[in-house]
């Protein structure tokens, strides 16, 4: 029908406005460690202290001691204080590799008798995957732990070709068996959809370091995305295509290839979180040797995250690297994140026991509003052992980030005794008065103080930036990391589209409200959007691009209260 109306009519028009404004994504805090077991410089997503001890383990056995690694015990607070996601990266020292599946036999009478119909290795990486060759009694594996996995084919069918297969904890036995995953009537059948790789998965993973310079990226293999938490396919020797003759039964050749029912361990893993020299300096006493690693030992970690298509976080630490220990690592965190623009980086300046001279020295070094540091050190309890220990302050300011977001919005400062107090913290490793508070709050470094009635509180929100603006505050550097997500997600279904009124109006009708809604929510004093032909000239448009201007006035936090009380003599009139 025409668009106009040129002798009487009626003209029907359409105008969409059902259009579903997305919702801003949420995403958590990132934390770069060393852990008991996982994979190894593998980012990966966990929502629950619980997934992270499954996945990463818990306390480090070292002779008569346990150790918690610092990245457990961030990853304990964060959860407590209302976390949802976190992304975790395991960092090592050496050489690392899965464990794979001792003998799984077949069936006998075939010609694959007594051989291995398939291979299974662990996601978990290091020597601590490793269960042992032999059962002893029971059942049981003489190195068995809680820690690893062992497998069992726990039936088989062989007129229909299937079998259950069971991942069980490592430190079971037989009479108490401990399931951690089930998978049932799995194929051989590559044609199959219960085909072993595709119902398991077969995927892995390497780090690579581009050799010109253009990146650290996960190189992947594999077909079929893995499901199980703990094991995938390594291989399958005895494959079983179009298992069943044309009369519905089992091809007698293929019979025999079936694994028998039994179980077993893993082994052939390669790796230990243990330093062989011993440099393997815990809690207060970590160093340039933090945990048993040195701070190159993080480089391909840091890099993988400098990824922000891959990988998303809004506040990332590196719980156990300090400045004054490990300068190149911590630069290249604050550094990647700067590139970033979308997440804030928890930095630790110093190691325990440290004058406060030294901490403002060095952060006079530091100039960038994707930083901020907390100071001094904290005692808490390992949640592993139930021993007291010290940590880093970026162990539990993720945590403070985090209930900020749960109970208030991101643009509320994680700060003062409403959101910041710490009440996993036992003690901080100084009590600190209001000067020691001023010097540390001029150099840009916010202290931890400690109160009668009140326990240990964060009791300040300054970014690294040296220059005096709204950005030199945590608050508003986090509602920038917040606006420019939301906003970014909304322009990027925008590209490739229409350089036109219509597209222009679309993005409008989107970012307006959600930027009402943050003002209402106390975040702006005002705002405005400007997207039109005043910045979306006739010039810009041929150059293929679409300009928006977004005007923020940010709102401050009242951190410096001054109450004047004036006495005033009987009968004087109080001012209006």
């Amino acid at each position: 029908m025409a668009e106009t109306l040129i002798s009487p009519g009626v003209l029907a028009r359409e105008n969409d406005q059902s259009l579903v404004t997305a919702q801003p994504q949420t995403v958590g805090a990132a934390i770069i460690g060393p852990t008991v077991k996982g994979p190894v410089e593998k980012p990966t997503y966990v929502s629950s202290f619980g997934s992270f001890q499954a996945i990463f383990g818990g306390a480090l056995e070292s002779g008569s001691t346990d150790y918690t690694y610092l990245t457990s015990i961030a990853a304990n607070n964060y959860f407590q204080q209302g976390g949802e996601s976190l992304l975790v990266t395991r960092v090592t020292s050496g050489s690392f590799t899965s464990a794979t599946s001792s003998l799984i036999e077949t069936g006998s009478g075939g010609p694959t008798s007594g051989l291995s119909p398939f291979v299974l290795e662990t996601i978990s990486e290091g020597e601590i995957m490793n269960t042992g060759d032999t059962e002893i009694a029971r059942g049981a594996l003489a190195t068995g732990s809680a820690d690893n996995v062992r497998w069992e084919i726990a039936s088989v069918n062989t007129s229909s070709g299937v079998f259950s297969l069971l991942v069980r904890r490592g430190n079971d036995n037989n009479n108490q068996k401990v399931i951690l995953e089930s998978y049932n009537n799995i194929s051989l059948d590559p044609f199959s959809s219960n085909y072993i790789s595709r119902a398991i998965g077969d995927i892995t993973s390497n780090v690579v370091v581009a050799p010109d310079g253009s990146g650290t990226y996960l190189q992947e293999s594999g077909s079929y995305p893995n499901i199980s938490n703990y094991v995938r396919v390594k291989q399958v020797n005895f494959n079983t295509p179009h298992f069943f003759n044309n009369d519905g039964s089992a091809k007698d050749e293929f019979t025999g290839s079936l694994p028998a029912v039994g179980s077993g361990s893993f082994g052939d893993a390669v790796g230990s979180n243990l330093n062989a020299q011993g440099a393997n300096n815990f809690y207060e006493n970590i160093s340039t040797q933090t945990q048993g690693l040195i701070g190159t030992d993080y480089t391909n970690a840091i890099q993988l995250l400098a990824n922000q298509d891959d990988y998303q976080y809004n506040v990332i630490s590196t719980p156990g690297l300090t400045l004054t220990d490990n300068a190149d690592s911590v630069n290249l965190v604050k550094n990647n994140t700067i590139s970033r623009g979308d997440a804030i980086y928890v930095m630790d300046l110093v190691p325990y026991n440290t004058a406060i001279g030294t901490v403002t020295n060095a952060a006079s070094g530091v100039d960038s509003s994707y930083s901020a540091t907390y100071w001094p050190w904290l005692q808490t309890v390992d949640p592993s052992t139930g021993l007291l220990v010290y940590v880093p302050a970026s162990t539990m300011i993720p945590g403070v980030y985090a209930f900020t977001d749960a109970s208030s919005d991101p643009w509320f400062a994680p700060a003062g005794i409403t959101r910041g107090g710490l009440g996993s913290v036992v003690r901080a490793e100084r009590k600190l008065t209001s000067a020691n508070r001023d010097t540390l709050y001029e150099a840009n470094v916010n202290p931890i103080a400690t109160f009668p009635q009140q326990g240990v509180v964060v009791f300040g929100q300054k970014t690294l930036q040296k220059a005096a603006s709204a950005l030199d505050r945590v608050n508003v550097r986090r509602l920038l990391i917040s606006l420019k997500g939301y906003i970014s997600q909304i322009a990027d279904n925008l590209v490739f589209e229409q350089n036109t009124i219509a597209t222009r109006q679309n993005f409008l009708t989107q970012v307006n409200p959600y930027l009402e809604s943050v003002q209402q929510r106390q975040g702006l004093y005002a705002f405005k959007v400007v997207m039109d032909e005043t910045n979306n000239t006739p010039d810009v448009i041929d150059r293929n691009e679409l300009i928006g201007q977004i005007f923020l006035q940010p709102t401050k936090t009242a951190e410096f209260i001054i109450l004047d009380f004036n006495v005033l003599p009987t009968g004087a009139t109080f001012p209006a």
